[in-house]
């Protein structure tokens, strides 16, 4: 399930399997395009959540050519290149309106190739090992004017296999298990063959590195703090990024050989959450998320607008940083995690949202509305008090005098990382300090502006941090080793051992996929008794925007085409 860290709750394509965003979703300031069948729940009715997404599918015969897109964004990353390790969800918000779009899905999944850059693909099994060829189109070529041929794809897996130690990549999962990438009839056709069956090919090369990053130092650097246009190819060109004020526009590319794009200009502003909500009221911003209480109940009254929801394919969490000297020790960590009651930020979390309920979360594989979801993380961790103070007990740690745990002189004491001004965020980070006073733990709220979320994470700078976790595919247990591997570019715990990884090895040599996702849920009760992450909820992606913008919305798992994104006649 093509996943990154993510700050809200609304799900992306992206060029490594999960998407790192900030806080645990809120249902904050973000929006996203994708997904079909219109669903208009207004404030105070029951959510009408849609399962394959709600964004209004038309199609271009019913669109009208012109019209802005302005939409708020957490930020404007300063690492711009999605494969690399700093990249974000919001890395790729803003890669994906100027480079190509490979593969595209609809609400519920299915896959099919954007026409525009791949003519055919097929895939059939040869000797045992997946082939899967791709005829790319004949016109297709960067702004710079260098073809996008198969050259393409063999940079991309290249640069992510894993082989070149000095790129930092962010995800090595499936690349590092092709055999080679070659041309085939002509420089115009890329042949991917695999060392082995492999079910989940569709999760790969949906984003190209570009071949003029031809060295580590640029796969790490040349993306840092700029991006490049003319490296880019689609319908839409960047007309200008600012990381200093935090606005990124595009406009139409006169350079691209498909169907025009409708909208005259799409604009990225960096905003924190109440500043999104009063943008949106204003009429400064077309879109905004209105997944909780307070941002539903801001827009209730406005008149044109309408309300799309839809499951999101996300995780909120909360990450224990065990690069942390106390929270180096597993029994600490154990204790923290079993110390908190997700029930209770659960019910914080969906209060208001009418009629929305759902389990507590169990897997970072699977979603529960997929086939072969087991609650793995509840089978390991149950919120239990008593039991969270006697692990502290056996870790050393002793009550002190003021109720806070002392051990060797030192307090127990460690920072809850929050981003942004949420309050619903600030009502959890409270609710959260609460539970830990209650078995001895000193939590100290650290408040940061939401902008900091890619410098936090790059550098590990928290003790106990709520993030989450987007996906971009349906294709779950293919990304086991981004999520657990040892040094885990997504998994900003820090935990994950040697013998862990070669069992990740392992999993991902099963060519059949029911047995590989059998065996995962084994696998994954298991890494979770490192007690790193714990997801604490999904809940509904929510997007408040006008009736009429088509095939935008909360996509589930939808990624359409952004020329495609326009108003109706």
């Amino acid at each position: 399930m093509n996943m990154k860290l993510r700050r809200t709750a609304l799900a992306v394509v992206t060029a490594s399997a999960l998407i790192l965003t900030g806080c645990a979703s809120d249902g904050g300031s973000g929006s996203s395009d994708g997904s079909k069948d219109s669903s208009n729940s207004a404030a105070g009715e029951k959510l009408d959540v849609k399962l394959d997404g709600s964004y209004n599918a038309k199609d271009r015969s019913e669109l009208k050519q012109g019209g802005e897109l302005r939409l708020a964004i957490t930020e404007i990353s300063q690492q711009q290149n999605p494969f690399q390790a700093d990249g974000t969800r919001y890395t790729s918000d803003v890669w994906k309106f100027y480079n190509p779009q490979i593969g595209l899905f609809d609400g519920s999944g299915e896959f099919h190739v954007n026409n525009d850059y791949i003519t055919d693909v097929k895939d059939e099994e040869k000797d045992g090992k997946t082939v899967v060829t791709y005829t790319i189109h004949e016109k297709a070529q960067y702004n710079d004017g260098t073809p996008i041929d198969w050259k393409a794809f063999e940079n991309t897996w290249k640069f992510n296999n894993g082989e070149d130690e000095e790129a930092n990549v962010s995800s090595t999962d499936g690349y590092e298990l092709i055999e080679s990438v070659e041309p085939g009839e002509n420089d115009k056709q890329a042949v991917i063959t695999f060392k082995q069956a492999y079910p989940w090919w569709q999760g790969l090369f949906n984003f190209l590195l570009p071949p003029q990053v031809d060295s580590a130092e640029k796969f790490n650097t040349a993306y840092l703090g700029e991006v490049h246009p003319e490296w880019g190819a689609g319908p839409f060109k960047v007309e200008s990024v600012d990381f200093q004020s935090g606005n990124a526009t595009f406009v139409p590319n006169e350079k691209w050989w498909g169907d025009k794009p409708f909208l005259d200009k799409v604009t990225y502003r960096q905003m924190e959450d109440q500043a999104s909500i009063n943008a949106f009221k204003a009429g400064e911003i077309d879109a905004t998320g209105v997944g909780n209480k307070e941002r539903l109940a801001a827009v209730k009254d406005m008149q044109g607008i309408e309300i799309r929801t839809a499951m999101a394919p996300s995780n909120s969490l909360i990450v224990l940083n065990s690069k942390n000297e106390i929270l180096s020790d597993a029994k600490v960590r154990e204790a923290i995690m079993t110390g908190i009651d997700r029930s209770t930020l659960s019910g914080i979390r969906f209060n208001g949202l009418n009629g929305y309920t759902e389990d507590l979360p169990g897997s970072f594989n699977l979603y529960q509305t997929q086939e072969g979801y087991e609650d793995n993380f509840g089978s390991v961790v149950k919120f239990d008090a008593e039991k969270a103070k006697s692990l502290l007990d056996e870790a050393g740690w002793k009550e002190g005098g003021d109720g806070i745990r002392e051990k060797d002189g030192k307090k127990l004491s460690m920072r809850y990382t929050l981003l942004g001004d949420s309050s619903i965020s600030k009502a959890l980070a409270t609710a959260t300090q609460k539970m830990m006073k209650d078995i001895g733990v000193d939590l100290k709220v650290e408040e940061r502006p939401s902008s900091d979320f890619s410098k936090i994470t790059s550098s590990y700078d928290f003790d106990v941090f709520p993030m989450g976790f987007s996906s971009g595919d349906p294709f779950g247990v293919a990304y086991f080793g981004q999520i657990y591997r040892s040094g885990s570019q997504l998994n900003r715990s820090g935990t994950g051992t040697p013998e862990m990884d070669k069992k990740i090895d392992e999993l991902s040599q099963i060519a059949d996929p029911n047995e590989q996702i059998k065996e995962a849920n084994k696998l994954e009760k298991e890494a979770l008794g490192q007690f790193g992450i714990m997801p604490i909820y999904n809940g509904p992606a929510m997007v408040a925007t006008s009736p009429d913008i088509a095939n935008f919305g909360a996509n589930s798992f939808a990624v359409i085409e952004v020329e495609n994104i326009g108003y109706t006649k």
